[in-house]
Parts: structure tokens; C-alpha cells; sequence
């Protein structure tokens, strides 16, 4: 394969050299870590968050709340957070992190002042325009000029009525979280009506509506069909100390890494009941053969390896978990026959089409992949390294599962691993550390 292919910067993945024998202890969730930033950024007291992820995405969320005037502090490990009147005249970077560019439009209709919002170019192709009539519909006024897209700049007044919002969600659940955490603060609460095709990534609103429980705000929620309705009352948002759990979605790699090299990994502090979709590996990855162990609050995923025993195919719809579809996609490309994945249609608008770039950079490898209007389906079988690396598209996922690919395929590059520190930064050191 011709070195001169690739760029100083490309990460050549590490095979492995045998069965894995490891614990892989994970920073904390994102998608929580961010939703109680939030909360705790709008609440009636002070919050303490602890062992919360430090990574872009979070990073990012912290400098924006502190531009709309939340003081946070680090102590340690942990965030304290003492809210404040939500400041204008600030603009917000979103970088590429969709919880940034929907959960806080909705904050910064409470400030007394205008609010931008833009990001990384990657993130100006992502859909916003679910946001923006939203607020419209609130009678905040939004600047977009017909884009649709970031860069926006929302023209807060200091408050809210609030009231019914009907909106189509079937691009991102991020959209009706946005919406839920604020909901709260507006003076005659909200409530939101989602009427669309589909209703992607519902644990994530399940999410949501739970941490809005532990700090008193009890919303009512409907479900229909893919249609349904969320109530939330007006209510003061409690300050509160918070456990952040580990992030189960980041645990993916790590955990398929015993179905492609064989032996064991194990993820401690895995918690018996969480809303976090990552939970689903217990039963996804089993499907392609894993043996699945969850016992005093740790995870253990065993494996026979793909040299010695071909994984199962699968059909999966993961309309409940579509971040973890890259993972399992790139399990099936090592599976014996065809697997077809289903409900991630959404994936077409994440940090990038998520579908093609499966779809190309597993067909870089000699395995077919093909597109359906709502998923993939997967031709396994024994990829192997081209003449060019590994096109990461600054997805974080994508990188992961080259590097999960690469543990069998010799000579795989990752153009671009660093892509991995909008969630988890030590990504590099932890894989290499796995290994034996």
C-alpha cells in the first residue's frame, strides 16, 4: 500500500495482537453532562456536577453559558454552576455539537438582548429551521435570513409567554429537548406537538423529561403513533448536586472491540437503570454472538474474534439508538452474510451524512454497502486497507469505527483521530491501552 497516500497528520490504527483482556474506565455522558449544564444555567439555586465529561462539545457549552452569564467554576472534578439573568449582546460557537445549536436558542429567548448562534462549517449544513419556527411560533424574533441554518441570531426581549408549539421532529429528537429544558421558565409553561413521519432517538427525550423530574418539573408527555405531545408547566427549575453517569454511547467501540479481536472489555460504573440509549449495546451486540454480563455495576462484553468465529448478521432497527449505528454497521461489515439497519434515515443530517459515509469509506474496503430511504444494508466480509485512508468527515463516530475496523485490518489509516475529542479526547491513549 502507498505510504504517499496519506498526510503526516493520518493515524495509522493499531492492530490487535491477541484476545483483549481489559477495563476501559469512560469519562462521563455527554448528552447528560449537557442537559444539566442547562438546567443548572437556569435554575432558582446553585448546582454541583460531578465527574462530568470534559470534551468540545461540553467545552463548548460551558463557554456559552458563561457568555449568557452563568458563572461556572471547576473544582476538581466537578462543575459548580451559580445561574444568573440570562445575558444578550454575546454570540455563541457552536462548533459542530447539535446539543449546542438546539438546546440553547431556546435559553437565549430569555435574554434581554440578541443572541447569535453560529458553528464550524460542517455545522451550517446542519437543519435548524425546526428551531427556528419554533421560537417564531413562541413570537421571538429570528434573524436566519431564509437560511434556515446557522448563522441565526435570535432577538431576545427577557421573557417568554410561551404556550403550544407544533413542530416535526422526525430530522432530530435534540429539537423537542431544546424546547422541554426552557419550557419550563416561559410564564405560561409549553407545551409541544410533534406530528411527523417518525419520531427518531425517543430515549434521549426520555432523558430529558427525567432530569427536568429530579429538579421538580413534571412533564406530562403523550404518545400516539409517531405523533405525541409534551406539557411543561411553568415551574422553578431546583438546583441540585447531579452524578454524572459514565457515557454508555462512547462505551461502543470499546465493548465491540472483544466481538472483532476476542477475550473481554469491560466498562465499570455501568448503571442498572439509565435513559441513555447506550444501554441497547446489551442487546444489540449480543445479536451479532457477544457474551453480555452485567454484574456489580460493571459490563463485560466476550468474544471469540473474528479470526476464529464469524460474527452473526444482524437486522436491527435503531430508531431508539441511531449514534450507535456506526459501531454496529462496522461490526456487520466483518459479519458472515447480510445485515440491514434500519430507522437511522436521521443520520443523513449529524455531524455528517452519516449513511454515505458508511456507505463509501466501508466500499473503500472492498465491502458493499447499500442505502436504503431509511438505513443500510451490509454485505459482510473481510475488508481490506486501500490506498487511501479512512475518511473521518469530523465525525467522531466515523473515526471510531475505523479504529475498530483497524484492529483486523493491517494498514488502515484515520485521516483525522483527533475528530474524537468532541466527546471523548483520550480516545487514542484509551484504544491503545486496551490492547494487549
Amino acid at each position: 500500500m502507498p505510504s504517499a497516500t496519506y498526510s503526516d497528520a493520518a493515524w495509522r490504527a493499531p492492530t490487535a495482537a491477541g484476545p483483549l483482556a481489559a477495563t476501559v474506565r469512560l469519562p462521563g455522558s455527554k448528552s447528560l453532562t449537557n442537559r444539566e449544564l442547562v438546567l443548572s444555567a437556569l435554575a432558582h439555586g446553585p448546582s454541583r456536577l460531578r465527574r462530568p465529561l470534559a470534551a468540545r462539545d461540553t467545552d463548548l457549552m460551558v463557554a456559552a453559558l458563561r457568555s449568557l452569564g452563568a458563572g461556572i467554576t471547576a473544582e476538581g472534578d466537578d462543575l459548580l454552576v451559580e445561574p444568573a439573568p440570562v445575558a444578550g449582546g454575546v454570540r455563541i460557537d457552536c462548533g459542530l455539537a447539535g446539543t449546542l445549536m438546539r438546546f440553547l436558542p431556546p435559553v437565549a429567548t430569555l435574554a434581554a438582548g440578541d443572541v447569535g448562534f453560529d458553528g464550524d462549517v460542517r455545522a451550517r449544513a446542519r437543519p435548524m429551521a425546526t428551531t427556528i419556527l419554533s421560537l417564531r411560533a413562541l413570537g421571538v424574533e429570528v434573524d436566519d435570513e431564509g437560511r434556515g441554518t446557522m448563522p441565526f441570531t435570535v432577538r431576545g426581549t427577557g421573557e417568554v409567554a410561551g404556550g403550544h408549539v407544533l413542530i416535526d421532529a422526525s430530522e432530530s429528537s435534540q429539537f423537542v429537548s431544546g424546547l422541554l429544558l426552557s419550557g419550563a421558565r416561559f410564564a405560561s409553561g409549553l407545551r409541544v406537538e410533534h406530528r411527523g413521519d417518525r419520531l427518531p432517538s425517543l430515549p434521549h427525550i426520555d432523558m430529558t423529561i427525567e432530569t427536568l423530574a429530579r429538579r421538580g418539573v413534571d412533564v406530562v408527555s403523550a404518545q400516539n403513533g409517531p405523533a405525541a405531545t409534551w406539557t411543561v408547566p411553568p415551574h422553578r427549575i431546583a438546583g441540585r448536586d447531579v452524578d454524572i453517569e459514565p457515557d454508555l454511547s462512547n462505551a461502543a467501540p470499546f465493548l465491540a472491540a472483544a466481538l472483532v479481536a476476542g477475550g473481554w472489555v469491560t466498562v465499570p460504573d455501568w448503571p442498572d437503570a439509565t435513559t441513555q440509549v447506550g444501554d441497547r449495546l446489551r442487546e444489540w451486540l449480543a445479536a451479532f454472538g457477544a457474551e453480555v454480563d452485567l454484574r456489580h455495576g460493571a459490563l463485560t462484553v466476550t468474544g471469540p474474534g473474528v479470526a476464529q468465529h464469524p460474527l452473526r448478521n444482524v437486522d436491527l432497527d435503531l430508531s431508539e439508538g441511531g449514534e450507535l449505528a456506526p459501531t454496529l454497521v462496522g461490526l456487520a461489515a466483518l459479519a458472515d452474510g447480510t445485515s440491514t439497519f434500519t430507522g437511522i434515515g436521521h443520520l443523513r443530517g449529524h455531524e455528517t451524512d452519516r449513511l454515505a459515509a458508511l456507505r463509501t469509506e466501508l466500499g473503500a474496503l472492498g465491502i458493499a454497502v447499500e442505502e436504503t430511504d431509511d438505513g443500510l444494508v451490509v454485505h459482510g466480509g473481510r475488508p481490506v486497507a486501500g490506498d487511501r485512508p479512512w475518511h473521518s468527515s469530523a465525525d467522531h463516530r466515523m473515526a471510531t469505527t475505523g479504529a475498530l475496523l483497524g484492529l483486523v485490518v493491517d494498514g488502515l489509516h484515520i485521516d483525522d483521530i483527533g475528530t474524537t475529542a468532541k466527546t471523548l479526547p483520550a480516545f487514542p491513549a484509551l484504544w491503545q491501552r486496551m490492547l494487549p
